[in-house]
């Protein structure tokens, strides 16, 4: 005869056990315990349809590495990368979880994050926020340091996102496999390039030997990119503008004073400025143009500074804030 009830010792250690199975499936891979979770608990008649999530894990390869995610991958949280953002708000891609600046969505994401979860700020992800949403795939960012790296990957597959520009077109084709949007996504990559052929010639030579930079105030401090990083592949590889040497000579990221800039003497200039980004020096735009040494420069004296053409949060190296930099650039110098 079956007895109703396990002494209380035997019955602790079950629990011990079933929980400590349950921790390690949840480490093993994301993937897996995305699919078993969404499981019913009754089998499934015979002949029935099985449910989407029953679908076999599919391998995916982005920069040389591969990745298993479940079938659909419909839950994707997004922590780190404002590129992987970026890529969501171009193809409509609607994430689970995704990243707050200053506590709220930019409202370049307003027709994606509706629904949308913050799980932090750039560079602090919330781990137990990503944690509760139990997404199918983590997008985080190759910026994060090893142990956040770990910590993502406890969680579900995570897959780091490149940050550099030159990784754009990989990027978009991730989220795109991702997503089942492969056709979108190449259907954008194709008019950006036929578009980009169209600037060229109605650029002509107007920009023959004339100094064109993107640069970006940030913490009230000039800063300027090599030139494969930021907005600038889209001048100096895409249209084939030429790279000043001291663009070709900066780090990937760098600080310049203003007297150094003077000296660079842009002819055309393309200034991204956000607020977010100078919260301790609000100013520093109206100062610097103000500054008697700014005023000095070719583009300010010819009136051919632009302040932020596109969004100024935007990255520069994904496909959304090429499209939309080209756009402004061929209307901005198509008349010189």
């Amino acid at each position: 005869m079956i007895k109703k009830c396990i002494g209380a010792g035997a019955l602790v250690a079950l629990l011990a056990l079933t929980s400590a199975c349950g921790t390690d499936n949840a480490q093993t891979t994301g993937a897996q315990t995305a699919t078993e979770t969404a499981q019913p608990t009754a089998a499934a008649s015979p002949g029935a349809d099985k449910p989407a999530q029953q679908a076999a894990p599919k391998t995916i390869t982005y920069l040389n590495q591969t990745y298993t995610v479940p079938v659909p991958t419909d839950k994707i949280a997004i922590t780190g990368s404002l590129e992987a953002m970026e890529d969501a708000l171009m193809l409509g891609v609607k994430p689970l979880g995704g990243i707050t600046v200053g506590g709220k969505f930019p409202a370049m994401f307003t027709d994606i994050t509706a629904d949308t979860q913050s799980v932090g700020e750039k560079a602090q992800p919330n781990v137990e926020a990503i944690l509760k949403l139990k997404p199918d795939v983590i997008l985080g960012t190759t910026k994060f340091p090893a142990d956040v790296a770990a910590k993502l990957t406890q969680i579900t597959t995570t897959i780091p996102v490149s940050y550099l520009a030159t990784d754009w077109e990989a990027n978009l084709r991730l989220l795109a496999q991702l997503t089942g949007k492969e056709e979108q996504a190449e259907k954008v990559l194709a008019d950006y390039k036929n578009d980009i052929a169209e600037a060229k010639s109605k650029l002509g030579d107007k920009l023959k030997d004339k100094k064109v930079i993107v640069a970006r105030i940030r913490t009230g401090s000039i800063m300027i990119y090599r030139d494969d990083v930021f907005f600038n592949p889209a001048l100096y590889t895409d249209l084939g503008l030429t790279a000043p040497a001291e663009i070709k000579a900066a780090k990937t990221q760098e600080i310049v004073s203003l007297e150094k800039f003077s000296e660079i003497n842009p002819d055309y200039l393309f200034l991204q400025f956000a607020e977010d980004e100078n919260k301790d020096k609000p100013q520093a735009l109206e100062d610097l143009q103000n500054n008697p040494i700014w005023q000095s420069i070719n583009a300010v004296k010819n009136k051919k500074v632009f302040v932020n053409v596109v969004d100024p949060l935007a990255q520069g190296g994904t496909a959304w804030s090429k499209i939309q930099f080209l756009k402004a650039v061929a209307d901005k110098l198509s008349g010189e």
